[in-house]
């Protein structure tokens, strides 16, 4: 069930705000091996399930998420809640204020649980690289899964057939998939909502970039990034983009005109409809499996009276290389105001300034936020800047242009795979490094990033594995509507399985002995 249902439930008083933050609570707890959530503000959100029981009993509830649990991204400001990015840099840092997003959520009387797992300053697609250790996907453990791979002695290779959630928003995909809570913010610069939505079968939606704002969300790449939303089901991530979209005076490049909050019908003629399907994405990578079913997906549109052709964005594969030039620049840039002066950590070095720098950014940052401000530093050269920097901002654009060709064509929405795969074990994941896995993931999801455009990815079937796989559209800018009316469509048709998580009491939650409750707030 996701907000829409509990919402109704809770006006009905057939379960009270209190009994069910109680029991999202409980769940947090019996699936803490799954390392999801880095902080749990158990206090507080007993707090605010009981103000919201109040509020109910009353007969004035807030709004749709008054009393629903939600949980939120370690890379979102929240007052009173630590915000540490998975990085050593931050640990202990306690932000003064909170994103507007967050802020939004609160206000509309949603029970904040905690902050949730990513990869160290989201700079990552399997949620493997934070210092509190990889999140693992729930799906690992449901008897979908389990059935499938029964080949090995259980006992023996339990731990290490376990798969990754994706990243780097895996720790708010795993939330949700594991039932812990009914929506999760996570961030979206290259795919890093819409990646671990796939790979643990929820709905992961990236707005129009300037839908929302990223007020008190710790910039990666301030020219793409976007708070994403992820839900069990589409209706509901329409709910969460009508409370959280608008201009918000803090954010420069949030959109000046009022956002009207939208219901999503429930029938569309799809007969009506273009949808694209462009060829560039049929990469030599794409499993079978995803090409089988992203076929047939096609063929659904086609068979309920959809135009259904083929489109070219000729600039595709140039975009890997185009988003690793501008991503490290902006990166360099954003990771400059961590010197260990103002907030954060700070390296015992007292021979001078420098040397406190240095050692405060060697101590603080891994290797792959070090090895990306070194990119960055190198494109944004003097002697390197037209070369690199300003030459990957002209591709930029001409891939941006593509989309706008391709929309003023006719079609409506472009319909393409989201991985290139299920999600793959962790063992195997490792054996690449951050910078390989990364651009090999984000080949699918970034271009939308690049253009700015809205996307959502779908749950759409299991693999032979017994493993979620997605599929995702991308629509016009602003269309958000549009966009999701069609996904609901076409979630209605496949049906996607509810995960049939196993006992999850019976594995050891001491695993990682990071969690923290910040019960003392």
């Amino acid at each position: 069930q996701g907000p829409l249902q509990v919402s109704a439930a809770l006006r009905e008083g057939r379960v009270g705000a209190v009994e069910l933050c109680q029991r999202c609570l409980a769940r947090v707890r019996d699936t803490g091996f799954l390392n999801a959530y880095i902080s749990v503000a158990e206090d507080a959100a007993r707090r605010q399930a009981e103000e919201a029981e109040k509020r109910y009993q009353r007969g004035q509830p807030l709004g749709v998420l008054d009393g629903i649990p939600v949980a939120v991204k370690d890379n979102f400001n929240t007052a009173g809640i630590e915000t540490t990015c998975a990085s050593n840099m931050l640990k202990g840092y306690i932000s003064p204020y909170n994103a507007t997003v967050v802020q939004k959520l609160l206000d509309q009387g949603a029970v904040l649980l905690g902050k949730t797992n990513l990869d160290e300053f989201a700079m990552g697609s399997g949620s493997t690289d934070g210092v509190f250790g990889p999140v693992r996907n729930p799906w690992s453990y449901s008897r979908q899964y389990k059935e499938k791979n029964t080949s090995k002695s259980h006992s023996e290779n339990e731990d290490s057939e376990w798969v990754i959630t994706g990243g780097s928003s895996g720790g708010s995909a795993a939330a949700v998939s594991s039932f812990t809570c009914f929506a999760a913010l996570g961030s979206d610069t290259g795919g890093s909502t819409r990646n671990p939505a796939a790979h643990c079968g929820v709905v992961g939606l990236k707005p129009t970039y300037g839908l929302i704002s990223r007020h008190g969300l710790i910039p990666l790449v301030n020219s793409m990034d976007v708070p994403g939303i992820l839900t069990r089901c589409v209706d509901d991530a329409a709910v969460l983009l009508g409370l959280l979209a608008g201009h918000d005076p803090q954010d420069s490049t949030t959109i000046q005109d009022t956002f009207k909050p939208f219901e999503l019908p429930d029938s569309i003629d799809i007969r009506k409809l273009c949808i694209g399907i462009p060829k560039e994405y049929h990469v030599p990578e794409l499993s079978s499996e995803i090409q089988t079913l992203w076929s047939k997906a096609a063929d659904l549109f086609k068979d309920a009276g959809a135009k259904v052709i083929e489109v070219s964005l000729p600039h595709t594969p140039y975009s890997i290389v185009c988003y690793h030039v501008l991503c490290t620049a902006e990166v360099a840039s954003n990771m400059a105001r961590f010197d260990g002066l103002e907030y954060g950590h700070r390296a015992d070095m007292k021979q001078s300034t420098e040397s406190m720098y240095a050692a405060t950014r060697r101590e603080g940052f891994n290797d792959v936020v070090r090895g990306r401000i070194l990119s960055g530093n190198y494109f944004l050269l003097k002697e390197n800047y037209d070369n690199y920097f300003v030459k990957a901002q002209k591709v930029r654009r001409l891939i941006a242009n593509d989309f706008v060709k391709v929309f003023g064509s006719g079609v409506d929405i472009l319909l393409t795979p989201t991985t290139l795969s299920d999600a793959a074990p962790y063992v195997e994941f490792i054996k690449e490094d951050n910078r390989t896995r990364s651009a090999q993931d984000d080949i699918l999801t970034q271009a939308a990033n690049m253009a700015g455009l809205p996307a959502v990815s779908v749950p759409a079937a299991l693999s032979k594995r017994g493993l979620p796989l997605g599929l995702q559209f991308i629509g016009h800018s602003f269309q958000e509507k549009q966009l999701l009316t069609v996904a609901k469509w076409f979630e209605k048709q496949v049906k996607f399985p509810v995960i049939q998580l196993e006992d999850v009491k019976r594995h050891d939650c001491s695993v990682f002995q990071h969690q923290k409750s910040v019960s003392s707030l």
